[in-house]
Parts: C-alpha cells; sequence; structure tokens
C-alpha cells in the first residue's frame, strides 16, 4: 500500500514566510559605553553595606534573634580585707574621722558611756587612739560589739582628760564619720554644722530615703568587709574617711551649694520682715 501524501501548506503558512520556526535570533543590543566621568564618579561613591537578608525564598523560617544588649559586670564581691592607710602620713589633716565604742553605765547598763575613742587623718592613719575610763561604774562592757574587756580598764584614761584632747584634735577640721550625733553625745561634745560630713546623713549615700549602715556603704563603696564580729574603732573610722575620699568632689559641691541657698533664703526673710514692719533692717530700731 503507497504511503498517505503530505498533507498541504496551509495558506496563511505559506502567506506568511515570517513565522518559520527555524529563523535566527536577532542579535542582542550592544551596551553603552560608559562615560568616563560617570565612571570615575560611580567608583568614589560609597557602596551599600552588606545585609544578612538575600531572596525571600532563600531567608530561613525562624531568623536568629538579635544579640540582647551585654549589661555591666557587677562590681567585684566584698573581700574580708583590713582597710590599710594610703600613706605613711601621720599627721593631722584637714579632715579626720572619728569613731568611738561604748560601754553600758547605770541601772542594767542601759545608758552608754565613752569606752574608746579613735581618729584618723585623710590617709587613715591613726592619729589619736585611747581607751576611756567613765566617770560612772561600768556595768556591761558589750564587748561582742565594742571589743572592749575589763584589762582595757588598766591603761585608759580618764574621760575629762581624752574629752580635752579630742577636742582640741577636732577644732577647725573637718569631722567625718557615720552617726557622728551619738559620738558628739557620748563625748559631750559639739561640732560647727558646716564642718561635720556625715555618712550616714549624706543624700547620695541613703536608700528610699532611709540612713544605711557603715557596714552596707563599705561594702557597696569599698568593696571591704567590716564588723564580722567586735567592732574595730579604728577600721571603722578608716571607712568613713575613705568614702568621704571618695565621694569628697561631689560632696563638697553639694555642701556649698547648701549653705549658699541657707543664706540667700535667711537674706531675703530679713528684708521681707523689716519692709513688713516699714523699717529699714539696715538702720538699728530704737526703742523708747
Amino acid at each position: 500500500m503507497a504511503p498517505p501524501p503530505p498533507p498541504a501548506a496551509t495558506p496563511a503558512a505559506s502567506a506568511n514566510p515570517s513565522r518559520n520556526p527555524k529563523r535566527k535570533p536577532k542579535p542582542k543590543p550592544k551596551a553603552a559605553a560608559l562615560n568616563p566621568n560617570w565612571a570615575q564618579l560611580q567608583s568614589k561613591l560609597p557602596r551599600p553595606a552588606a545585609t544578612l537578608l538575600g531572596k525571600r525564598k532563600n531567608r530561613p523560617d525562624h531568623p536568629s534573634p538579635a544579640p540582647a544588649p551585654t549589661e555591666p559586670s557587677p562590681p567585684a564581691e566584698a573581700v574580708e580585707v583590713k582597710l590599710e592607710p594610703t600613706s605613711d602620713d601621720t599627721s593631722l589633716t584637714k579632715a579626720v574621722a572619728v569613731d568611738c565604742e561604748m560601754v553600758g553605765v547605770g541601772v542594767g547598763g542601759s545608758k552608754s558611756a565613752l569606752g574608746r575613742v579613735t581618729l584618723v587623718n585623710s590617709w587613715g592613719n591613726v592619729v589619736y587612739d585611747e581607751y576611756v575610763r567613765p566617770v560612772e561604774w561600768i556595768v556591761d562592757y558589750r564587748t561582742h560589739i565594742s571589743g572592749i574587756r575589763p584589762k582595757h580598764m588598766n591603761k585608759a584614761k580618764d574621760f575629762w582628760v581624752v574629752q580635752k584632747d579630742v577636742a582640741e584634735l577636732i577644732k577647725g577640721r573637718i569631722l567625718v564619720g557615720h552617726a557622728l550625733h551619738h559620738d558628739l553625745k557620748v563625748l559631750l561634745l559639739s561640732h560647727p554644722k558646716k564642718d561635720i560630713r556625715d555618712t550616714s546623713e549624706y543624700e547620695a549615700f541613703r536608700r528610699e530615703g532611709r540612713t544605711r549602715s557603715l557596714k552596707d556603704l563599705t561594702a557597696e563603696v569599698l568593696y571591704a568587709k567590716i564588723q564580722q564580729k567586735e567592732h574595730c574603732p579604728i577600721e571603722d573610722a578608716r571607712a568613713a574617711m575613705f568614702i568621704y575620699n571618695k565621694h569628697k568632689k561631689a560632696w563638697e559641691k553639694n555642701m556649698k551649694e547648701q549653705f549658699r541657698f541657707k543664706k540667700k533664703f535667711k537674706k531675703q526673710g530679713k528684708k521681707k520682715s523689716g519692709e513688713g514692719n516699714g523699717n529699714d533692717p539696715n538702720v538699728p530700731t530704737i526703742l523708747l
């Protein structure tokens, strides 16, 4: 049987020879050469920073979270060491720190009396340290806190002698300490308020408006431990002095501002009082 004849070409295909599937593709136009000025400018432009993001299909389903900000490392833990002087200078300095240890006198030993007093200079060196024989009979030595024992009274000085010595040493000087009203009370002394630097009263050291212990402040500010067992007045006085030294610049500035404000307020009060009375505050009033 003879093979069937090839199908006849359609009129559209024969009429339009341009639709021949075997035609050659058109060559792509060549890219125009860059202007040399533009190429030089492009080389000077900053390149965009590389990012971690790619095409959407290549991105991970769960991108890794951003690293958390690093927090400052906490201060070194307080170590149980004695605070040492920072110099060999044992002379009296403009600022001195005081600490007293008390014993119990009176009924049941409920009344506090001076049993030992210590003064240190700005370097932490001892300039005065004496056991004291109170005027009244000692009922309770309070050894677990004061560290004072009956044997210490053998070489103790009379209270009035020690009081006079301390008064001369602190006169005209800045007095540093913690809860100084207790120390001054048992010494039966006073000191100008402008010359007192009390670590228990300084506003920057308070926590929610409350007074903090010297032990707590020493651990935070000096990274040292004190008062683990019996109290040592030398160590406590040094701690107060070193805390003051560390914040001295800001503390003194704060004190100056406080007294300047009080002086200005007092002056304004006197001026208003004189105006209210109709008198010149600069002219003395004559009482008839």
